[in-house]
């Protein structure tokens, strides 16, 4: 007795120095081979295809299967139990009852795949481990844990045998009670079951994440595009609809919206055209599609919808659509048939222009040559008005880019023989185009015969804009230091044109003196009112 004690102690002692030595480690080292007929089963294609949904979840904490494995170690009063997933090149530990923390072991030293190649779902029961050849020189047997008994029952999911459910001891057995097997065969199949279902929720899970970004994705879409979702439910009149939907109509932020409230948020000029749309839907069964405006915004709507659902009968059941804002190209729309209307105006007027001054032109120059210089200056600055005019889609064009067209663009910094002052204000297309056309001739007539065909010569532009007794520009042109000057002939063409070139202008000016000192142009340009 004393010596069976003895070795008692000594094989504790052992048990202390393994656990010690392969405690926290997740692989303990392999030892043999697989049986063939064993490898066949665990490579089993069908078998390793199911058994991917159970795959990649070694190590994680799971209740359900750590209640089980006590459970089973307390029938069967011992220090090891399991429940495991048999991998082709590893097995892992679902749960693991009195190992610590490891969290699996190679295929090649696993009990359980010598389990799951029995027939049917017959358990494995190996009493002395030393006593059998097939695992006698297991690493789980000679080095720690020190496996002398093992009994596992296959864990069955989908026709497929994934892994077992295990008791494990460092005790050798004579003999185990069959209802223990039987009882370790029923809870292998409740770990199946949990292994379904388990794999159920994880599915439906990620089903459900995939949805809510697909949601998400759809309803970031929709918010992105300004689009408005509706649905609507024919039997009731309620409308289910995203935010996008509720702000372009005005309606309450919260709370049930019918049908009703939308048609008198829409203007009532538009309204009919709404409801002749939705009843030929309903009725012919045609896309519904209008535009509208909404009653308190003003804002345009284009709507899209189609019923598709109907019941036995064919009465309209469920609408679906959405509502885009289609107000900025409405205006973008409308702006360009003003802008085309605009246009054709303008290129009437400026042809009419254009053989106006070519016919004086060449009445006034009759040699080629002549006439190309003088009525090319004078085209040059009409397309340049025009150009100007053009960028600012016809809207006006200010006072200081007209003079800098024809004194250049540093006329206020870098002054040469100019003096300019007054504040710059937008002009209207026909008035920058007529006083364009003035600057030019003045200018022009400056060089050749006036202030600047001399060394000391200036020229003086200065302007103010009157209120009363209505708005308007009253521009002085003021020559000094030039030649002195003779004869109004030597104007000729150019001061018809300076007098004539505000034509278009109704009520406008233009008084042209020729002094002996200098030339002095009074020019008067009403201006529209400016808003309050």
């Amino acid at each position: 007795m004393a010596w069976v004690s003895f070795l008692s102690i000594i094989r504790r002692c052992w048990l202390f120095v393994g656990r010690s030595v392969y405690a926290g480690r997740n692989v303990v080292k392999t030892g043999g081979r697989l049986p063939e007929n064993v490898r066949a089963v665990v490579d089993d294609q069908q078998r390793l295809k199911a058994l991917s949904a159970f795959e990649g979840h070694e190590g994680e904490p799971d209740v359900d299967f750590d209640r089980l494995s006590r459970a089973v170690a307390h029938i069967f009063e011992t220090e090891f139990a399991l429940v495991t997933v048999v991998g082709a090149e590893r097995q892992s530990f679902r749960a693991c009852f009195g190992m610590g923390d490891m969290t699996g072991t190679s295929t090649e030293t696993s009990f359980c795949a010598h389990t799951i190649s029995l027939p049917d779902d017959d358990a494995l029961v190996v009493l002395d481990t030393h006593q059998d050849d097939r695992f006698r020189d297991n690493s789980l047997v000679t080095t720690w844990p020190f496996i002398r008994f093992y009994a596992g029952a296959p864990i069955v999911v989908k026709g497929q045998k994934i892994g077992s459910l295990c008791v494990l001891s460092t005790t050798p057995r004579e003999k185990v009670d069959p209802q223990m097997l039987a009882q370790l065969g029923d809870l292998a199949g409740i770990a199946a079951a949990l292994f379904a279902l388990k794999d159920e929720a994880r599915v439906r899970a990620r089903t459900a994440a995939a949805l809510m970004r697909e949601e998400w994705r759809h309803a970031l879409t929709l918010e992105a595009g300004k689009v408005g979702s509706w649905v609507w439910d024919i039997r009731t009149g309620e409308i289910a609809c995203n935010e996008t939907f509720r702000r372009m109509y005005d309606l309450p932020e919260t709370g049930v919206i019918v049908m009703e409230q939308v048609l008198e948020a829409t203007h009532p000029v538009d309204r009919a055209v709404v409801e002749a749309g939705i009843a030929a839907s309903l009725s012919d069964g045609v896309d519904y599609n209008a535009e509208a405006r909404v009653a308190r915004t003003g804002r345009w709507l284009t709507m899209r919808g189609r019923v598709y659902q109907r019941d036995t009968e064919g009465k309209p059941l469920i609408m679906m659509g959405a509502s885009t804002d289609i107000s900025e190209s409405k205006h973008t729309a409308e702006q360009t048939r003003l802008l085309l209307r605009e246009l054709n105006h303008r290129v009437k007027n400026t042809l009419a222009m254009i053989q106006s001054v070519a016919r004086q032109t060449i009445r006034q120059n009759p040699d080629p040559q002549e006439f190309i210089d003088a009525f090319s200056g004078r085209l040059r600055t009409i397309s340049e008005a025009h150009v100007l005019l053009a960028d600012r889609d016809w809207s006006g064009v200010q006072l200081y880019e007209v003079i800098a067209a024809q004194l250049g663009p540093n006329f206020l910094s870098q002054p040469d023989h100019a003096e300019v002052v007054g504040d710059d204000i937008m002009l209207p297309a026909d008035h920058a185009l007529g006083l364009g056309l003035i600057l030019h001739e003045l200018t022009t007539n400056a060089h050749r015969y006036g202030a600047w065909s001399s060394e000391d010569g200036v020229v003086s532009i200065s302007w103010d804009v009157k209120t009363t007794p209505v708005r308007g520009l009253a521009l002085k042109w003021r020559e000094r230091g030039g030649p002195e000057v003779a004869e109004k002939q030597e104007y000729g063409l150019g001061a018809r044109l300076i007098e004539r070139s505000l034509a278009k202008v109704l009520d406008s000016a233009v008084t042209l003196q020729f002094r002996p000192e200098g030339v002095t142009a009074d020019v008067w340009l009403p201006l529209p009112v400016e808003a309050a």
